[in-house]
């Protein structure tokens, strides 16, 4: 008997009568190919699930943008690595930097920013010379800003609600210049004439000023001002001060002045004055004394914002926070060696004496 199939969708069909008659080997076949078809489609979804895994997770990259100097700001880095390796970071490994510095040139900061934007880091970290240049160069990166005058700078709207790219920490407090020089009239009460070395470009120099004066004025000092923008600027401004038999001198912190802090530092101690400086750092290059901001301190916290930023929080819905621990330090040794002495009422005021 001659039997005709016909092959259609894939399974066979036979024109025998018997075939019609009995359906059960038809819908094994059927249902052995049914089952073949979901079998394959879940090893594919499976397949496409292990590669998916296994592609290699995007490692962030952080930009650092500074305008001193990577030696003078490596406490300050340090800090900031330590804070995030506790939070799970740990460079090289599962975040990568590029670092970004002008060397006390400021006007090499945007050519520095817009490398770090043409390389697309995730998150430029920068103080706030550095962070002005980042924000003309990107308005998309996020930035966090380690100290400064955001507000004054006009890089947040406010510092509840920044807005924007950029957010982080201000260093900016009232009354700080004025507290600065109550201190050191305090510890040399015959000081008549004070210098003050700033920069007059640093919008913050300039804001702080004003305060420094008002104090000068209820302390019956006079201020002379030296302004330094470059590193040529130095020597003019110490022979200025030399010349004009100035009583004691305090440093404001700009990136000029951090960045070239050793000069600064070795010019007092040669001239035997009584310095002010506004940070630690100064100190720990035998500086005299210091009174300002805990940098270390905020610098361990840019780290908590950089955080938040990897994993989705938005800059602009993130308040700048403003300075918490402030210290006064005195180096005794340099003290001695420059032949000052320095009351013990001073010293009990004192955060941190180094004898």
């Amino acid at each position: 008997m001659n039997k005709t199939f016909r092959i259609w969708f894939g399974f066979s069909r036979s024109d025998n009568r018997k075939s019609k008659a009995c359906p059960e080997p038809r819908r094994r076949i059927q249902n052995r190919k049914l089952v073949g078809i979901v079998a394959l489609v879940v090893t594919l979804a499976m397949c496409g699930a292990r590669a998916e895994a296994q592609q290699p997770k995007k490692i962030p990259r952080i930009g650092f943008l500074a305008g001193g100097s990577l030696s003078a700001d490596s406490l300050l880095i340090e800090t900031f690595w330590q804070r995030m390796k506790g939070l799970g970071y740990i460079e090289g490994k599962n975040i990568t930097a590029e670092y970004r510095f002008a060397e006390g040139a400021l006007e090499r900061l945007p050519n520095l920013a817009a490398e770090l934007v043409r390389l697309n880091v995730d998150i430029i970290v920068a103080p706030g010379s550095g962070a002005v240049a980042a924000k003309k160069a990107t308005n998309t990166n996020p930035i966090v800003i380690t100290n400064g005058d955001p507000v004054g700078t006009g890089l947040v709207a406010s510092l509840a609600h920044p807005g924007g790219n950029v957010t982080g920490l201000s260093s900016l407090s009232s009354n700080l210049g004025g507290k600065q020089l109550e201190l050191l009239k305090e510890a040399f009460p015959k000081l008549s004439r004070v210098a003050i070395l700033w920069d007059p470009t640093n919008v913050s120099n300039a804001m702080g000023l004003g305060e420094t004066k008002g104090a000068a004025g209820a302390l019956g000092i006079t201020l002379q001002l030296r302004g330094v923008h470059g590193p040529n600027d130095f020597e003019p401004a110490f022979s200025a001060i030399n010349r004009e038999h100035t009583s004691a001198v305090i440093v404001v912190r700009s990136p000029i002045t951090f960045a070239y802090q050793t000069r600064i530092v070795d010019f007092a101690a040669k001239s035997k004055l009584p310095a002010m400086y506004p940070d630690r750092a100064f100190i720990d290059t035998d500086g005299l004394m210091s009174y300002g901001p805990n940098f270390v301190d905020m610098s361990r916290r840019a780290a908590v914002y950089v955080d938040k930023i990897l994993k989705g929080a938005k800059p602009a819905e993130l308040p700048v926070e403003q300075p918490t621990k402030f210290e006064f330090v005195i180096n005794l040794k340099t003290a001695k060696q420059i032949g000052l002495t320095i009351p013990q009422a001073v010293l009990y005021r004192a955060d941190k004496v180094i004898r």
